[in-house]
């Protein structure tokens, strides 16, 4: 472990899945987008609109403060890793290109379901397939994309109860229309 890993780094993440371009406030772009999502599954409240404005740039300063790295406002190797080695597995929507430990969690987890993916923290075509088919056996929405519902099934919990659909008209007599 390099020094400029954070303590929080999980075993299983290649270097690849940390690597990044140097974020700098105004910048734009999926990277960015990738940023917003990054910080909302922390428990930032930010638009994901690409966009690195202000907003983003004070949601980056207090994630670094939290975690006491340098506050620059800057998301370089270290404040990238620490925004994803540090993730909660189902904390975020999962797709193909995500990179982090929480990508980490749900390869372990397909492992343990008995499918061959390799961990490595890199959301590939292969963990895509996997997800793929382990939905299509549960009856879940095929897509590969691993929302709560994905997480609670591989996770061996069970579906949250659903509300009956109402089959009947309301009448409201005092409205006129």
């Amino acid at each position: 472990m390099s020094a400029d890993t954070p303590s929080g780094f999980m075993h299983g993440i290649s270097p690849a899945a940390l690597a990044g371009p140097t974020l700098y406030p105004w910048d734009n772009g999926s990277a960015i987008a990738e940023l917003q999502e990054l910080l909302n599954a922390h428990g930032f409240k930010l638009r994901v609109d690409g966009d690195y404005g202000y907003i983003t740039e004070a949601a980056v300063k207090e994630f670094q403060r939290q975690h006491k790295l340098r506050i620059d406002g800057i998301v370089g190797p270290k404040t990238r890793a620490a925004l994803k080695c540090t993730l909660q597995p189902g904390c975020r929507v999962l797709r193909l290109g995500d990179t982090g430990a929480d990508v980490g969690a749900l390869q372990g987890l397909l492992q343990v379901c008995g499918y061959n993916v390799h961990r490595d923290g890199i959301f590939n075509r292969e963990t895509h397939q996997a997800v793929i088919v382990f939905q299509k056996e549960h009856k879940l929405r095929a897509n590969g994309v691993v929302d709560f519902i994905t997480w609670r099934v591989l996770r061996g919990k069970p579906l949250p109860e659903t509300s009956p659909k109402r089959r009947s008209w309301v009448l409201n007599t005092r409205k006129w229309w």
